[in-house]
Protein backbone atom coordinates (compact mmCIF):
# COMPACT_ATOMS: atom_id res chain seq x y z
CA UNK A 1 0.00 0.00 0.00
CA UNK A 2 2.64 2.28 1.01
CA UNK A 3 4.69 2.45 -2.31
CA UNK A 4 1.35 3.39 -4.31
CA UNK A 5 0.96 6.37 -1.72
CA UNK A 6 2.94 9.72 -1.88
CA UNK A 7 2.29 9.57 1.81
CA UNK A 8 4.49 7.23 3.97
CA UNK A 9 3.58 8.70 7.74
CA UNK A 10 0.75 10.18 9.63
CA UNK A 11 0.69 12.81 12.13
CA UNK A 12 -1.21 12.34 15.13
CA UNK A 13 -2.99 15.76 16.41
CA UNK A 14 -4.38 14.01 19.02
CA UNK A 15 -4.82 16.70 21.87
CA UNK A 16 -2.02 19.19 20.98
CA UNK A 17 -4.61 22.32 21.30
CA UNK A 18 -4.66 21.58 24.51
CA UNK A 19 -0.64 22.21 25.54
CA UNK A 20 -0.94 23.62 28.43
CA UNK A 21 -3.46 20.71 29.62
CA UNK A 22 -1.10 17.46 28.23
CA UNK A 23 0.70 17.01 31.18
CA UNK A 24 -2.72 16.60 33.16
CA UNK A 25 -4.25 14.84 30.62
CA UNK A 26 -1.11 12.21 30.71
CA UNK A 27 -1.69 11.61 34.39
CA UNK A 28 -5.44 11.18 34.30
CA UNK A 29 -5.34 9.28 31.14
CA UNK A 30 -1.99 7.15 32.78
CA UNK A 31 -4.52 6.29 35.85
CA UNK A 32 -7.91 5.82 34.06
CA UNK A 33 -5.42 3.05 32.02
CA UNK A 34 -3.67 1.50 35.11
CA UNK A 35 -7.39 1.15 36.18
CA UNK A 36 -8.33 -0.48 33.15
CA UNK A 37 -5.92 -2.99 32.84
CA UNK A 38 -5.55 -3.88 36.47
CA UNK A 39 -9.74 -4.07 36.68
CA UNK A 40 -9.88 -6.09 33.82
CA UNK A 41 -7.09 -8.42 34.36
CA UNK A 42 -8.64 -9.02 38.30
CA UNK A 43 -12.03 -10.34 36.34
CA UNK A 44 -9.77 -12.61 33.89
CA UNK A 45 -7.80 -13.84 36.99
CA UNK A 46 -10.84 -14.38 39.18
CA UNK A 47 -13.48 -16.25 36.46
CA UNK A 48 -10.50 -18.18 35.54
CA UNK A 49 -9.38 -19.07 39.16
CA UNK A 50 -12.87 -19.55 40.71
CA UNK A 51 -15.03 -23.24 39.46
CA UNK A 52 -18.13 -21.37 40.99
CA UNK A 53 -17.75 -18.80 38.15
CA UNK A 54 -17.17 -21.31 34.95
CA UNK A 55 -20.19 -20.99 33.93
CA UNK A 56 -21.33 -19.60 29.95
CA UNK A 57 -22.51 -15.70 31.33
CA UNK A 58 -18.90 -15.35 33.01
CA UNK A 59 -16.67 -17.22 30.30
CA UNK A 60 -18.48 -14.62 27.39
CA UNK A 61 -17.74 -11.80 30.59
CA UNK A 62 -13.77 -13.21 30.56
CA UNK A 63 -13.99 -13.32 26.67
CA UNK A 64 -15.24 -9.24 26.83
CA UNK A 65 -12.18 -8.15 29.16
CA UNK A 66 -9.72 -9.88 27.39
CA UNK A 67 -10.84 -8.20 24.24
CA UNK A 68 -11.01 -4.86 26.10
CA UNK A 69 -7.84 -5.46 27.35
CA UNK A 70 -6.21 -5.53 23.28
CA UNK A 71 -8.73 -2.76 22.65
CA UNK A 72 -7.20 -0.52 24.95
CA UNK A 73 -3.48 -1.64 24.30
CA UNK A 74 -4.01 -1.01 20.62
CA UNK A 75 -4.66 2.98 21.74
CA UNK A 76 -3.92 4.21 24.89
CA UNK A 77 0.08 3.50 25.11
CA UNK A 78 0.59 5.50 21.96
CA UNK A 79 -1.69 7.99 22.96
CA UNK A 80 0.02 8.46 26.08
CA UNK A 81 3.24 8.62 24.42
CA UNK A 82 2.42 11.35 21.89
CA UNK A 83 1.06 13.66 25.00
CA UNK A 84 4.77 13.72 26.15
CA UNK A 85 6.19 14.14 22.86
CA UNK A 86 6.85 16.47 19.71
CA UNK A 87 7.36 13.12 17.15
CA UNK A 88 3.80 12.22 16.90
CA UNK A 89 4.31 10.10 13.79
CA UNK A 90 3.01 6.73 12.90
CA UNK A 91 4.24 5.31 9.65
CA UNK A 92 1.29 4.09 7.02
CA UNK A 93 1.39 0.43 7.95
CA UNK A 94 1.51 1.15 11.27
CA UNK A 95 -1.45 3.29 10.89
CA UNK A 96 -3.00 0.63 8.84
CA UNK A 97 -2.21 -2.27 11.71
CA UNK A 98 -4.23 0.10 14.28
CA UNK A 99 -7.29 0.46 12.39
CA UNK A 100 -7.31 -2.96 11.51
CA UNK A 101 -6.85 -4.27 14.85
CA UNK A 102 -8.66 -0.95 16.91
CA UNK A 103 -11.95 -1.98 14.51
CA UNK A 104 -11.23 -5.53 14.98
CA UNK A 105 -11.40 -5.53 19.09
CA UNK A 106 -14.29 -2.86 18.88
CA UNK A 107 -16.77 -5.14 16.53
CA UNK A 108 -15.77 -8.23 18.83
CA UNK A 109 -17.04 -6.21 21.70
CA UNK A 110 -20.03 -5.39 19.87
CA UNK A 111 -20.73 -9.04 19.07
CA UNK A 112 -19.89 -10.32 22.40
CA UNK A 113 -22.53 -8.11 23.89
CA UNK A 114 -25.37 -9.34 21.43
CA UNK A 115 -24.46 -12.91 22.63
CA UNK A 116 -24.16 -11.83 26.15
CA UNK A 117 -27.70 -10.62 25.81
CA UNK A 118 -28.86 -14.31 24.08
CA UNK A 119 -27.33 -16.30 27.57
CA UNK A 120 -29.34 -14.06 29.47
CA UNK A 121 -32.19 -14.72 27.16
CA UNK A 122 -32.07 -18.46 27.30
CA UNK A 123 -30.63 -18.28 31.30
CA UNK A 124 -34.02 -16.40 32.24
CA UNK A 125 -36.54 -17.48 29.51
CA UNK A 126 -35.66 -21.01 28.39
CA UNK A 127 -33.84 -22.36 32.18
CA UNK A 128 -35.12 -26.21 31.35
CA UNK A 129 -32.96 -26.23 27.72
CA UNK A 130 -30.29 -23.79 29.02
CA UNK A 131 -27.65 -26.69 29.69
CA UNK A 132 -28.07 -27.67 25.60
CA UNK A 133 -28.59 -23.93 24.16
CA UNK A 134 -25.09 -22.73 26.26
CA UNK A 135 -22.91 -26.16 26.70
CA UNK A 136 -19.35 -25.56 26.17
CA UNK A 137 -19.15 -26.01 22.99
CA UNK A 138 -22.03 -23.72 21.60
CA UNK A 139 -19.99 -21.07 24.01
CA UNK A 140 -16.88 -21.81 22.47
CA UNK A 141 -18.50 -21.76 18.73
CA UNK A 142 -20.27 -18.28 19.41
CA UNK A 143 -16.90 -16.33 20.77
CA UNK A 144 -14.82 -17.52 17.93
CA UNK A 145 -17.57 -16.42 15.12
CA UNK A 146 -17.39 -13.10 17.20
CA UNK A 147 -13.39 -12.87 17.36
CA UNK A 148 -13.58 -14.13 13.34
CA UNK A 149 -16.77 -11.74 12.35
CA UNK A 150 -15.20 -8.32 14.33
CA UNK A 151 -11.68 -9.05 11.78
CA UNK A 152 -13.21 -10.35 9.23
CA UNK A 153 -15.40 -6.80 9.20
CA UNK A 154 -12.31 -4.62 10.70
CA UNK A 155 -10.49 -6.00 7.44
CA UNK A 156 -12.98 -4.98 4.97
CA UNK A 157 -13.10 -1.76 6.45
CA UNK A 158 -9.46 -0.97 6.48
CA UNK A 159 -8.74 -2.42 3.21
CA UNK A 160 -11.28 0.39 1.94
CA UNK A 161 -9.56 3.21 3.52
CA UNK A 162 -6.11 2.17 2.68
CA UNK A 163 -6.92 1.03 -1.22
CA UNK A 164 -7.29 4.65 -1.54
CA UNK A 165 -4.84 6.93 -2.28
CA UNK A 166 -2.90 9.35 0.34
CA UNK A 167 -1.03 12.48 -1.65
CA UNK A 168 -1.84 15.48 0.25
CA UNK A 169 -2.14 16.01 4.33
CA UNK A 170 -0.66 13.87 6.32
CA UNK A 171 -2.30 15.62 9.78
CA UNK A 172 -4.94 12.71 11.59
CA UNK A 173 -7.16 15.26 13.66
CA UNK A 174 -7.18 12.41 16.13
CA UNK A 175 -5.42 10.57 18.73
CA UNK A 176 -5.51 7.22 16.51
CA UNK A 177 -5.95 6.24 13.17
CA UNK A 178 -9.67 6.26 13.17
CA UNK A 179 -11.84 5.99 10.12
CA UNK A 180 -13.15 9.46 10.04
CA UNK A 181 -10.12 11.38 10.13
CA UNK A 182 -8.32 9.30 7.86
CA UNK A 183 -10.22 8.52 5.37
CA UNK A 184 -11.04 12.45 4.87
CA UNK A 185 -7.28 12.85 4.17
CA UNK A 186 -7.72 10.67 0.61
CA UNK A 187 -6.72 12.30 -2.24
CA UNK A 188 -9.76 10.62 -4.50
CA UNK A 189 -13.42 10.39 -4.30
CA UNK A 190 -14.41 8.58 -0.73
CA UNK A 191 -17.52 8.31 -1.50
CA UNK A 192 -18.73 4.51 -2.33
CA UNK A 193 -15.85 3.45 0.46
CA UNK A 194 -17.69 5.62 3.08
CA UNK A 195 -20.72 4.33 2.01
CA UNK A 196 -19.34 0.82 2.63
CA UNK A 197 -18.11 0.95 5.39
CA UNK A 198 -21.05 3.18 6.52
CA UNK A 199 -23.67 -0.01 5.97
CA UNK A 200 -20.94 -2.15 7.68
CA UNK A 201 -21.24 -0.40 10.91
CA UNK A 202 -24.89 -0.20 10.55
CA UNK A 203 -24.51 -3.64 10.70
CA UNK A 204 -22.41 -4.28 12.93
CA UNK A 205 -23.83 -1.87 15.63
CA UNK A 206 -27.50 -1.86 14.56
CA UNK A 207 -28.25 -5.57 14.23
CA UNK A 208 -26.90 -6.60 18.09
CA UNK A 209 -28.60 -3.93 19.64
CA UNK A 210 -31.74 -4.91 17.72
CA UNK A 211 -31.17 -8.78 19.31
CA UNK A 212 -30.20 -7.47 22.33
CA UNK A 213 -33.82 -5.31 22.54
CA UNK A 214 -35.79 -8.57 21.15
CA UNK A 215 -33.85 -10.74 23.86
CA UNK A 216 -34.26 -8.32 26.63
CA UNK A 217 -38.09 -7.89 25.37
CA UNK A 218 -38.79 -11.64 25.91
CA UNK A 219 -36.83 -10.93 29.78
CA UNK A 220 -38.99 -8.62 30.61
CA UNK A 221 -42.51 -10.07 30.01
CA UNK A 222 -40.73 -13.65 31.38
CA UNK A 223 -39.82 -11.41 34.58
CA UNK A 224 -42.99 -10.14 34.84
CA UNK A 225 -45.12 -13.58 35.38
CA UNK A 226 -42.62 -14.49 38.27
CA UNK A 227 -44.78 -14.08 40.93
CA UNK A 228 -42.40 -12.74 44.06
CA UNK A 229 -41.05 -9.75 43.89
CA UNK A 230 -37.55 -11.24 45.63
CA UNK A 231 -37.39 -13.53 42.51
CA UNK A 232 -37.66 -10.63 40.34
CA UNK A 233 -35.64 -8.27 41.67
CA UNK A 234 -33.06 -11.88 41.55
CA UNK A 235 -33.66 -11.79 37.62
CA UNK A 236 -33.81 -7.97 37.21
CA UNK A 237 -30.11 -8.03 38.93
CA UNK A 238 -28.47 -10.51 36.66
CA UNK A 239 -29.50 -8.43 33.23
CA UNK A 240 -28.69 -4.80 35.13
CA UNK A 241 -24.35 -5.47 34.76
CA UNK A 242 -25.02 -5.92 31.00
CA UNK A 243 -27.31 -3.10 30.09
CA UNK A 244 -25.37 -0.70 31.70
CA UNK A 245 -22.65 -1.33 29.58
CA UNK A 246 -24.62 -1.83 26.41
CA UNK A 247 -26.66 1.80 26.89
CA UNK A 248 -22.50 3.05 27.23
CA UNK A 249 -20.63 1.17 24.31
CA UNK A 250 -23.72 1.27 21.77
CA UNK A 251 -24.98 4.73 23.03
CA UNK A 252 -21.45 6.66 22.16
CA UNK A 253 -20.05 4.17 19.44
CA UNK A 254 -23.62 5.19 17.61
CA UNK A 255 -23.07 8.87 17.87
CA UNK A 256 -19.79 8.20 15.96
CA UNK A 257 -20.24 5.59 13.44
CA UNK A 258 -23.76 5.65 12.21
CA UNK A 259 -23.08 8.28 10.25
CA UNK A 260 -20.96 9.05 6.87
CA UNK A 261 -17.36 9.51 7.78
CA UNK A 262 -18.13 13.19 5.66
CA UNK A 263 -20.01 14.17 8.87
CA UNK A 264 -17.00 13.96 11.22
CA UNK A 265 -16.85 16.62 13.59
CA UNK A 266 -13.00 16.49 15.28
CA UNK A 267 -13.45 18.15 18.53
CA UNK A 268 -16.66 16.57 19.50
CA UNK A 269 -15.77 13.31 17.85
CA UNK A 270 -12.57 12.79 19.88
CA UNK A 271 -14.28 13.50 23.55
CA UNK A 272 -16.89 11.17 22.45
CA UNK A 273 -14.37 8.67 21.53
CA UNK A 274 -12.77 9.04 24.60
CA UNK A 275 -15.77 7.67 26.13
CA UNK A 276 -15.87 4.47 24.04
CA UNK A 277 -12.04 4.23 24.68
CA UNK A 278 -11.04 4.75 28.10
CA UNK A 279 -14.47 4.80 29.95
CA UNK A 280 -16.55 2.19 28.29
CA UNK A 281 -13.36 -0.77 29.42
CA UNK A 282 -13.00 1.22 32.53
CA UNK A 283 -16.65 0.70 33.14
CA UNK A 284 -16.89 -2.80 32.33
CA UNK A 285 -14.97 -4.59 35.23
CA UNK A 286 -16.12 -1.95 37.63
CA UNK A 287 -19.77 -2.73 37.01
CA UNK A 288 -19.85 -6.42 37.01
CA UNK A 289 -17.30 -5.69 40.28
CA UNK A 290 -19.24 -3.80 41.94
CA UNK A 291 -22.83 -5.32 41.05
CA UNK A 292 -22.31 -8.75 41.19
CA UNK A 293 -22.40 -10.32 44.50
CA UNK A 294 -20.67 -13.81 43.36
CA UNK A 295 -17.79 -11.65 41.56
CA UNK A 296 -17.33 -9.60 45.08
CA UNK A 297 -17.36 -12.89 46.93
CA UNK A 298 -14.54 -14.71 44.31
CA UNK A 299 -12.50 -11.41 44.71
CA UNK A 300 -12.46 -11.78 48.25
CA UNK A 301 -11.34 -15.01 48.25
CA UNK A 302 -8.65 -14.48 45.45
CA UNK A 303 -7.58 -12.05 47.93
CA UNK A 304 -7.92 -14.13 50.93
CA UNK A 305 -5.62 -17.20 49.37
CA UNK A 306 -2.98 -14.19 48.10
CA UNK A 307 -2.41 -13.35 51.77
CA UNK A 308 -2.06 -17.27 53.09
CA UNK A 309 0.33 -17.42 50.59
CA UNK A 310 2.33 -14.37 51.46
CA UNK A 311 1.89 -15.53 55.38
CA UNK A 312 3.67 -19.17 54.68
CA UNK A 313 6.68 -17.45 52.54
Amino acid sequence: MANSSCVTEFLLLGFSSLRELQLILFVAFLCLYSVILSGNFTIIAVIRSDRSLHTPMYFFLCVLSTSETFYTIVILPKMLLNLLSVFRTLSFTSCAAQMLFFLGFAVTNCLLLGVMGYDRYAAICRPLHYPILMSWTVCGQLAATCIVGGFLVSLVGTALVFSLPFCGSNKVNHYFCDIAPVIQLASAETYVNGLIIFICGVLVLVVPLIFICISYGFIVHTILKIPSAEGKRKAFSTCASHLIVVVVHYGCASSVYLRPSAKYISGEDKLVTVTYTIITPLLNPMVYSLRNKEVQWAIRKMIGKTGLSLKAL
